[in-house]
């Protein structure tokens, strides 16, 4: 029978990378977990990380599904009673600029990183309680503009806009709202852009820190923002990007190349 006095994290995308190592910090601090995804062998390597632990439920949903946050929702409080944590982190990669989108790419896009989260957080807050919090995972795009950001850029945008409409909205409740907003993350989603050796080189020659982060940085930050530690922040965005979008770094490789003219 798990602990019905354990804090509850419902956590979307969590079969792997953000999502995943979220999971694991979060259950490590004594956390019970609703992981959830739509690819259910990716749920079974959850269950595996944590052992079969009695303080895991998985549920495979499509988070843009009607029935999406009901289930989802359901789920937490059938098996924990008590919904404690929202972490809205599921994903899409790869976006295109403006003019090569079409409308069913910007739906794709908006209807998974927007209207899902919108949903799942209209679903929960009311199950929530004093000290209870949502940490939406945003994007260095919802802070500045970037290149091929197109739908990606909207969808993280308008959701760092949402969460700060529910910490003045659900803040004198007791209930926090915060995003984390990643930059480059060395995750299975991200790493096969590093073939691109353009993408490679806005990234890293343009980072400050020493390398670029791992999952575990993002989870850190939200498991942060899940902790009594963070109980008085509240409508922020914290970025963890080693310094990308608040300074104009250009590492000594590229401040020696050799400049040419395009043809």
């Amino acid at each position: 029978m798990p602990d019905q006095t354990a804090k509850v994290a419902i956590i979307t995308g969590a079969g792997s990378g953000i999502g995943l190592a979220t999971a694991k910090m979060l259950h490590d601090a004594g956390m019970a977990i609703v992981g959830i995804g739509r690819d259910e062998s990716k749920l079974e390597t959850l269950s595996q990380e944590l052992g079969g632990s009695d303080r895991l439920a998985t549920l495979s949903v499509d988070v843009t599904a009607d029935d999406g946050p009901s289930r989802i929702v359901q789920t937490a409080l059938d098996r924990f009673g008590r919904i404690d944590f929202l972490i809205n982190n599921a994903g899409l990669g790869s976006p295109t600029p403006l003019h090569d989108t079409d409308d069913e790419t910007l739906d794709r896009f908006l209807d998974v990183m927007l209207r899902a989260p919108f949903r799942l957080c209209r679903e929960a807050i009311g199950h929530m309680q004093p000290g209870s919090g949502i940490v939406n995972v945003t994007s260095t795009y919802a802070m500045i503009g970037g290149r091929r950001g197109g739908p990606y850029s909207a969808a993280k945008g308008g959701l760092k806009s949402l969460t700060e409409h529910m910490a003045v909205e659900y803040g004198p409740q007791g209930i926090r709202s915060n995003c984390v907003a990643p930059g480059v993350t060395m995750t299975e989603m991200v790493r096969h852009r590093f073939e691109d050796e353009a993408f490679k080189r806005v990234n890293v020659e343009t980072t400050p820190y020493p390398r670029l982060a791992e999952a575990e940085d993002i989870a850190s930050s939200i498991a942060f923002l899940c902790s009594p530690g963070g109980e008085m922040i509240n409508g922020q965005s914290i970025v963890v990007d080693g310094g990308w979008t608040r300074t104009k770094y250009l590492s000594p490789r590229a401040m020696t190349s050799v400049w040419s003219d395009p043809e």
